[in-house]
């Protein structure tokens, strides 16, 4: 080998020792920024809200659900439920973002936010879409009469068997269907517009008794503050072709999210039995009778 074609050999192995050296750095930074993004995705949803301090929750500002305040502030019963619950996780502050019903579910599976916090009904085709904490609130129909309740109605049934009796209900409205199948006959039906005339219908004695859900129902006798007027506490709710027409309502989550799901349903259990969660509800027209009681999201799922 001559003088020219040994340096042509030695600059050639010296370049291809330092783009191996190269090569190598790359590769070692390639790996890194793989291995740092592997580490985030890996991260869950729980241990990122834990670490930020604050969770993203959407709403569809729907009164007594979730809602924003003339001032700004974001309230309502699935709010505020989530606020204590998510406290005693470690996690204090909660930023709303404003969605569209039929929107929530959709824009949960995008990532636009972590929990949909608006008294959602668990329901089975809903469950297919998103992991549902258990439920905080139950919501079915309430019945309100005179004071001692004359009648003794404590169901439709009741209402159905005395002819005699009449119930005040708003035109339209879906318990018209509900007396109906129960039995009751149209000319026990006192059809008035509106949920004030419901009241002043039976404060008047046109009517014995008047129905509507629950919540609502609290509402207009809160409004009316009557003392000749009263709940029908131990109602028994009424069984539609066969099936129970309550609805529960619960936090919904993302289906891989089942550490946040699982964390979240132990400290709502621990304010189910110390009765705070009935604290929580009350101040937005809920009562003893609109608890969960036992039922669980699995179940609700299957029904």
């Amino acid at each position: 080998m001559n003088k020219k074609s040994f340096m042509r050999w030695g600059w050639t192995a010296v370049l291809s020792c330092l783009l191996l050296v190269a090569g190598c750095g790359f590769g070692q930074q390639a790996r890194s920024v793989a291995g740092n993004e592997q580490t985030q995705s890996a991260e869950s949803t729980l241990e990122k809200v834990k670490k930020q301090g604050f969770v993203t929750v959407g709403f569809a500002n729907e009164k007594p659900y979730a809602y924003a305040t003339p001032d700004g502030k974001l309230t309502g019963e699935a709010v505020e439920v989530a606020r204590v619950v998510l406290s005693k996780m470690g996690i204090n502050e909660m930023n709303g973002v404003l969605t569209e019903f039929g929107s929530l579910i959709p824009g949960l599976k995008a990532k636009r936010f972590d929990i949909i916090t608006a008294g959602m009904y668990i329901t089975p085709a809903r469950a297919k879409e998103v992991a549902f904490a258990n439920p905080e609130y139950s919501i079915g129909e309430a019945l309100a009469v005179k004071k001692g309740n004359p009648l003794q109605l404590r169901s439709y049934k009741d209402i159905a068997l005395n002819p005699n009796a009449r119930i005040a209900v708003m035109s339209g409205a879906i318990e018209m269907e509900y007396l109906e199948k129960s039995g009751v006959k149209q000319e026990q039906l006192v059809l008035v517009p509106d949920q004030p005339s419901a009241i002043a219908a039976l404060q008047a004695g046109r009517a014995d008794a008047i129905t509507m859900t629950g919540p609502s129902l609290q509402a207009v006798l809160e409004s009316a503050n009557d003392s000749n007027v009263e709940r029908v506490m131990d109602f028994t709710q009424p069984e539609i072709d066969g099936k129970s027409i309550r609805g529960y309502g619960a936090a919904a989550f993302r289906k891989e999210d089942e550490a946040f799901v699982k964390a979240f349903n132990e400290e709502l259990q621990k304010l189910k039995e110390s009765g705070e969660l009935l604290k929580v509800l009350e101040p937005f027209g809920f009562t003893e009778q609109e608890l969960p009681a036992e039922m669980t999201a699995e179940g609700l799922s299957k029904q």
